[in-house]
């Protein structure tokens, strides 16, 4: 349900600038219990902002979490190890701080071409050995891809440009899921150019200095 709320002599006609998500009702369409919604709600109203409402039925709505808990916690250590190595201005540590996230890149390429639960018919002869699914938890995205993608695509840009490192073509694990990443428009669409990371990281970076 959506509806749009003019206040304290604003014009109806007026084009709401902003918008309100709360939680519906057991009817699904009504206004639901939720406390935290209702404040902004009232704050909003008091102020006179022109706003709309629209209530969401959470038994309906998509859900995104990943059905297995492994997909959460995959590639979750890969930024800090692309942090100390790309922040680092000692050659001398380089080599072990470039070992040290190839390591977690590693980890993760393995779980990327490691057959899901789903994935594997126990009433099939056939053994499956690798994983052809295009995302962590399946052939969708999840949250878990919500949290990951952004920050191996950094790790991606920024290593190239001021490392000169590759993730390794043989991490086909990897490859893939980027691949199938930039295919889809919720990735692409949301993702900055490849420019304005490099900006992003160009204090950042450091130069190796002896």
């Amino acid at each position: 349900m959506a509806l749009s709320v003019p206040l304290n002599g604003l014009k109806e006609d007026k084009e709401p600038i902003i918008e309100l998500f709360v939680k519906a009702g057991s009817d699904g369409e009504s206004i639901g219990n939720c406390p935290f919604s209702q404040r902004l709600f009232m704050i909003l109203w008091l102020k006179g902002v022109v706003f709309s409402v629209t209530t969401v039925d959470l038994k309906r709505y998509l859900k995104l979490s990943p059905k297995h808990p492994e997909s959460n916690t995959a590639g979750m250590d890969i930024f800090a190890k692309f942090s100390a190595y790309i922040k680092n201005s000692r050659p001398e540590a380089n080599e072990a701080l470039e070992r040290g996230l190839l390591k977690t890149l590693q980890k993760l390429d393995e779980y990327l071409n490691s057959p899901l639960p789903d994935e594997i018919d126990e009433n099939s002869m056939e053994d499956i050995k690798f994983s052809t699914r295009k995302f962590l938890d399946g052939n969708e995205m999840t949250l878990a891809d919500c949290n990951l993608l952004p920050k191996l695509h950094i790790v991606k840009v920024v290593t190239k440009k001021y490392r000169n490192f590759d993730i390794p073509k043989g991490m086909t694990g990897i490859w893939r899921y980027l691949t199938n990443a930039y295919s889809r428009d919720e990735f692409t669409n949301t993702c900055p150019s490849d420019k304005e990371v490099e900006i992003a990281y160009s204090d950042v970076a450091k130069r190796l200095t002896k």
